[in-house]
């Protein structure tokens, strides 16, 4: 079986709640994470609801972690995403007012409101160390896998916290990663990509808004520094929009830094399956997050196939650096490579290189292209070519045992001895290159 795809559509951003909602539409199973949830050492800090909402008239999903009335351990204020003009008092990926399609959860014993019991004494308002959320997670029943996701993203988060604080991850002890809601929505996004059997998540780009947010330090810009620091550093791409508000959360950004392992789709893919997630917002675009399965359709049409040719234009290197450069991508995979002669600017004369590979050999062929050659640029193309059955088979010639390749036309095969086969065969008999090739021609018709 292949791997198991998953991409998320970010156009509305990601937030912590959104997330998961997404990935318990997509197939979750709501039962082995309220199993995990339970586990967990703040458990009686929390209750979870899983509803269904409409966002601009589209079926969504809705994870909301509902907090202990006495219990305050929020997280940061300016992930609310209101102007700063506005007053608030909830939590960055939960609010807690609720829409109308809310009156349809039911109690933990069907299995859509989910009460957590007592495991944490005395902790109404707890700022937690990294350390002690590492506890609580090693301390859960999690799978090894979600319990790596999820300390993953309480790192990221942590060292975003730092940087932007001006601090020692270490030193770091702030209710913003120790909020209860945080926690349970990251821990939760872990155990829900690792019920799936997630093996590789595409994140094209995280969509953000402008403007200002108001938090406990004074009034910010969007995005927050945290979503910048965390988009610094782990390599995500961002893409700011004209709309007015916070579309990603700290924590949306630090479940995506942690999951994503690409940020590209196939060329062609089959959508398996769709999940709808909802935000707690409401902006000019519906708070939603997309999550799809998809799985690549790497064979392509009959008769066709489908190659990238790398290119570059060389006008000051050795005939010697040339020369080598093609054995070293020869011998990295490349299909094919071949220099034509060009007249570049200034009239110097110089060299094009066309290199043949597959999708999945750009990044090694590249690499070797600029260490080995002055390019200083690579002009990538995606092309799709005819191409005929064909197959080497091995032989027995009155010359010897030789390898020749088959291609099937319409017509019949065609037979094709190959290179290194016939010039083996003039080496070892002293026959002429033409003459060899004519017998073996004419013995494997």
């Amino acid at each position: 079986m292949g791997k198991r795809k998953l991409y998320l559509e970010c156009y509305a951003g990601i937030s912590g709640d959104m997330t998961v909602a997404a990935l318990l539409d997509l197939g979750a199973d709501p039962k082995v994470l309220d199993e995990a949830l339970n586990s967990l050492s703040i458990s009686d800090q929390f209750q979870t609801r899983i509803s269904r909402v409409s966002k601009s008239g589209l079926d969504a999903c809705d994870f909301e972690v509902v907090l202990r009335e006495d219990n305050h351990d929020h997280d940061m204020q300016y992930l609310h995403g209101h102007s700063h003009g506005q007053e608030h008092s909830h939590s960055h990926d939960q609010e807690h007012t609720h829409s109308h399609d809310q009156e349809h959860t039911h109690s933990h014993a069907q299995g859509h409101l989910h009460s957590h019991q007592a495991k944490e004494e005395g902790c109404g308002h707890c700022h937690r160390s990294l350390t002690e959320i590492q506890k609580i997670i090693y301390n859960s029943s999690l799978t090894n896998r979600a319990k790596k996701l999820a300390e993953s993203m309480f790192d990221i988060l942590a060292n975003a916290e730092a940087k932007a604080h001006g601090t020692l991850k270490i030193e770091v002890h702030f209710h913003e990663v120790g909020a209860v809601d945080s926690i349970v929505d990251m821990i939760a996004a872990a155990v829900c990509i690792d019920n799936l059997g997630i093996d590789e998540v595409i994140i094209p780009a995280l969509y953000e808004g402008i403007g200002t947010v108001r938090c406990q330090h004074g009034i910010l810009p969007v995005p927050v520094p945290a979503v910048v620091n965390i988009v610094n550093t782990e390599n995500l791409t961002l893409h700011i929009t004209e709309t007015e508000g916070e579309f990603v959360t700290p924590t949306g950004a630090a479940i995506a830094a942690a999951i994503k392992t690409d940020d590209r789709l196939p060329e062609k893919f089959r959508i398996l399956k769709t999940g709808i997630g909802a935000g707690k917002r409401t902006y000019e675009r519906p708070s939603i997050l997309r999550a799809m399965l998809i799985e690549e359709q790497k064979q392509p049409a009959a008769g066709s196939d489908c190659i990238v040719k790398l290119e570059t234009n060389i006008d000051d290197c050795t005939g010697e650096a040339l020369g080598y450069a093609m054995e070293r991508l020869m011998e990295a995979g490349a299909r094919d490579v071949h220099y034509f002669p060009v007249f570049m600017k200034k009239n110097r004369p110089g060299y094009q290189l066309n290199v043949i590979c597959t999708q999945e050999q750009i990044p090694s062929l590249q690499k070797i292209i600029f260490e080995e050659t002055t390019s200083i640029g690579i002009r990538i193309q995606h092309m799709e070519r005819s191409v005929l059955p064909r197959e080497i088979q091995t032989r027995d010639t009155s010359l010897g045992e030789v390898q020749v390749k088959i291609c099937h036309l319409p017509s019949g095969p065609r037979i094709c001895p190959e290179h290194e086969s016939i010039a083996k065969i003039c080496k070892e008999s002293g026959k002429s290159w033409q003459e060899v090739y004519r017998r073996i021609i004419e013995e494997c018709r």
